[in-house]
């Protein structure tokens, strides 16, 4: 299995983050896999767009609290603005 460059994983985060806010609805797996994307690009020095750099943590953040939380949709809810502000960031950075 080839290893996903940053442009695959931008663009899954992207597309899991998108999903959820439109649904306002995220599954276990989701958060977990969000987790999982961003701890390999905090790990990745290949991305090099500073606004998305200093977002990660938040985004991570957002996965490890929605893999415990008990409502996933009052978790989205709470978080739509920010969720907003990652899908701009990563469609900019992804577009660079």
């Amino acid at each position: 299995m080839m290893p996903l460059t940053v442009k695959n994983q931008l663009t899954l985060l992207y597309d899991l983050l998108d999903e959820q806010q439109a649904d306002n609805i995220g599954q276990t797996t989701e958060y977990q896999q969000i987790v999982r994307l961003v701890q390999s690009m905090m790990e990745n020095s290949q991305l090099t767009d500073e606004q998305l750099i200093q977002l990660l943590p938040e985004i991570y953040q957002y996965g490890k609290q929605g893999e415990n939380a008990q409502d996933t949709t009052a978790h989205i809810s709470n978080n739509k603005q920010n969720i907003g502000n990652w899908i701009s960031a990563i469609q900019q950075a992804n577009l660079e």
